[in-house]
């Protein structure tokens, strides 16, 4: 019997406007004040965590629940039609004193993305939004965005400790992401680094972008990735060993059993906790002390066919990460799968279109998957 999963957090439309071909430069060369730019059709979209990493879970046969929230709007009904289509809006809340959250995706072709983004809903989603019979039979937690969710980041994550303890008391893995703070937002003055002292002992799978990652731990580093990739994708420059491999045994000593970080393009860090760490993980996450203990490496990223967008990319190559490692494969076979998922999602405007199950992805990496040099 399949295990069931329960992706909460984040939810909101994402609105990607498609550059025409050959818009590939830094997007000061032409969005430019006064300038019409004609643009191909927008891609409209479900987005955040639940949706992403929900959905994903969804295509990919997984047993999921997924708990977002949304407003009474043209947008809120737009979501809710589109998550009805994969039979998952059941979960789904409707706050009527709010509007719906969106985010626009400005993401050509070969430049980091951008993001405007309308929080919504999803700054009043509290502990209280998911009641205790909402976990019966859930044997993983995954909770996406908390930086972008005033409630959650709010007395440093307060309200995420307490829905954190509530849901390990009950022997269920919890698995976290983390999402970019804008540093002109309230958000910006939480001490980051407080929050994931308090949150990450209660976290068994941490699964960041390093950008994300290294915004809290590391700001002086985060400065200095910035002027090394000179405005363009900060990915393209990171360095395992020297820029990652810190921070992910950072967050492990922090309390975090299994790390990934996400690297874009360019791959995945992981890493995993002492044999003794891992013995600690709720029963129902399946995880093989054993096999899984003092795992570390990188994972470079498997090349796409084409590139669309890389919306929603690291979203679902935590659901195949996640989904594998419930069903027993190895550490180094999670990684793997995760780093293909990703490949397969950027072939696509979308986060769900170029989703592959676990089996057309091992096959495809056993056909001999270039990976990325």
């Amino acid at each position: 019997m399949e295990k069931r999963i329960m992706v909460a957090g984040h939810l909101c439309v994402d609105i990607t406007p498609v550059f025409p071909e050959g818009k590939n430069g830094p997007l000061s060369d032409y969005l430019i004040p006064g300038r019409l730019l004609h643009m191909n059709p927008a891609a409209i979209h479900t987005g955040g965590a639940v949706a992403n990493t929900g959905l994903a879970l969804k295509k990919l046969g997984a047993d999921v629940r997924l708990v977002g929230k949304v407003g009474k709007d043209a947008f809120g009904d737009l979501v809710l039609g589109l998550m009805r289509k994969y039979g998952a809006d059941g979960d789904v809340l409707v706050d009527e004193r709010d509007s719906t959250s969106y985010t626009i995706v400005i993401a050509p072709t070969g430049v980091h993305r951008n993001f405007l983004h309308k929080p919504g809903p999803n700054d009043s989603y509290s502990a209280d939004d998911i009641p205790d019979s909402m976990l019966s039979d859930v044997a993983l937690f995954h909770f996406g965005y908390p930086p972008i969710m005033r409630k959650m980041y709010l007395e440093g994550g307060a309200e995420l400790l307490k829905l954190f303890r509530r849901v390990r008391e009950k022997g269920i893995a919890v698995s976290l992401d983390l999402a970019a703070v804008d540093e002109e937002s309230e958000a910006a003055k939480t001490d980051w680094r407080r929050f994931l002292e308090r949150t990450l002992p209660y976290v068994d799978f941490f699964v960041p972008s390093a950008e994300e990652l290294c915004g809290m731990l590391d700001k002086e580093r985060y400065r200095e990735w910035m002027r090394r990739s000179h405005g363009g994708d900060v990915t393209k420059i990171l360095r395992p060993e020297e820029d990652i491999r810190p921070l992910a045994r950072e967050a492990m000593a922090l309390g975090a059993r299994i790390v990934l970080v996400k690297c874009g393009a360019s791959g995945m860090y992981y890493c995993t906790g002492t044999r003794e760490t891992l013995a600690g993980l709720p029963q129902a996450a399946g995880i093989d002390a054993e096999s899984w203990h003092g795992r570390e490496g990188f994972q470079k990223c498997y090349v796409p066919a084409r590139v669309r967008s890389g919306t929603g990319a690291g979203d679902v190559s935590i659901a195949a990460f996640l989904l594998a490692a419930l069903r027993g494969y190895s550490a180094e076979q999670c990684v793997r799968l995760a780093a293909a998922e990703g490949a397969s999602c950027v072939e696509e405007f979308d986060a769900l279109s170029g989703v592959r199950t676990l089996e057309e992805l091992e096959e495809k990496i056993r056909g001999g998957w270039e990976q990325q040099m």
